[in-house]
């Protein structure tokens, strides 16, 4: 403990582990394992079953992988990454460009680039690289005058250059993500009020372009199913229709473990990536759910916590950028399931299945404790 009362554990005298962090970490990794052993031990034929039970063993390897880079992120002091910053962009920009060459069409998308039997998605690495160059640029133009349009255009540009390259796959969600994270850092400085409107007026005519000239059918589908539910329950508002079924089945304190009804009969889906959430909520009931918020809630207000702690800009950025990663991916990927927000394939961290998924996230948790460990 130290004179604060905080509890972190310091190893000879070096950069002190943050303990609330790394708990609620290991919180969530623990009941995400569970869960998708829940969501992936189905009823159906064997070759069913074997299929689904590999990918929770490799889910558990991707998270040992994970675990590993976190801690190799946390033990270099994260200022040499505000260094390498813009050469991990440029890097991602060529990986996100290789992708429409090498890519590997699933379902429909090409997000993925696969050297053998290994496939990776550039866009998920993506995430943790747009946090560090916005945070960069935050740290070395450290203005206390309110931002004009013009101070905005340069981490405007930093972050809509992937999001063009990732809406070309496309990948509204992962999109979202950039562009929201990059906002949540930019509200730590002053903007004039004149500059936020004109700001609003331009993501309204952005959102009606890519209506109208970007967005495939599919897409449009999923948000006119979501502003009338009932209009095509079996077609596209099917995923989002069965996934309040199974929350409204767990109750208040669930089903049971491995006995929800929707999820081992095979009428959710996409249980494992998309729809975790649904599966631990009839599972668990609303208790367990409030459980896992809050758990998701505290590593949120803790990354402001270290943020607020960090001794300086770029670390403060970074923790704000990780955290908002964190906030806007449970919200969306909560909000889908609950059918509060269209179905946009936003993972939930740590819970759904995905390799690049869950090495991001961790990568991301590594550089929170980074920031913590030396502030």
């Amino acid at each position: 403990m130290n004179i604060r009362g905080e509890a972190r554990v310091s190893f000879r005298g070096g950069p002190q582990i943050d303990m609330p962090l790394l708990l609620g970490i290991v919180g969530i990794a623990t009941l995400g394992i569970v869960n998708l052993y829940s969501a992936t031990s189905v009823y159906g034929d064997a070759g069913q079953r074997a299929h689904l039970a590999d990918i929770y063993v490799s889910q558990i390897y991707w998270i040992a992988v994970g675990v590993m880079l976190a801690f190799l992120v946390a033990a270099i002091d994260y200022r040499h990454f505000e260094r390498l910053a813009t050469v991990f962009y440029m890097g991602g920009l060529v990986a996100l460009g290789l992708v429409f060459v090498f890519g590997a069409d699933i379902r429909g998308a090409s997000r993925w680039i696969q050297i053998g039997s290994f496939s990776f998605q550039p866009s998920e690495f993506m995430k943790i690289v747009v946090v560090l160059m916005v945070a960069r640029h935050l740290h070395n133009d450290p203005k206390t005058e309110p931002r004009t349009l013009i101070d905005l255009m340069v981490p405007a540009g930093i972050t809509l250059a992937p999001i063009a390259a990732v809406m070309a796959q496309p990948d509204l969600g992962t999109s979202l993500i950039y562009l929201l994270s990059a906002c949540t850092m930019l509200a730590m400085t002053k903007i004039h009020r004149q500059t936020l409107l004109g700001l609003g007026l331009g993501a309204g005519a952005l959102g009606a372009t890519l209506w109208t000239y970007v967005m495939r059918p599919y897409q449009k589908g999923r948000i006119t199913s979501f502003l009338d539910p009932e209009h095509d329950v079996t077609g596209a508002g099917w995923h989002a229709q069965q996934s309040i079924t199974a929350i409204g089945n767990g109750g208040l304190t669930g089903e049971g473990f491995m006995q929800g009804t929707q999820n081992q009969f095979g009428y959710l889906p996409d249980q494992h990536s998309d729809f975790p959430f649904s599966v631990f909520a009839e599972d668990w009931g609303f208790i367990g759910a409030l459980v896992l918020l809050a758990l998701y809630g505290f590593v949120c207000v803790w990354a402001v916590h270290i943020a607020s702690q960090a001794k300086d800009r770029f670390g403060a950025a970074v923790a704000i950028g990780v955290g908002s990663m964190i906030f806007w991916h449970v919200l969306f990927n909560v909000g889908m399931a609950v059918r509060l927000l269209p179905v946009v394939g936003i993972t939930l961290p740590l819970f759904s299945y995905g390799g690049s998924s869950v090495v991001t996230m961790l990568i991301g948790f590594g550089l929170l404790m980074n920031v913590s460990m030396r502030r």
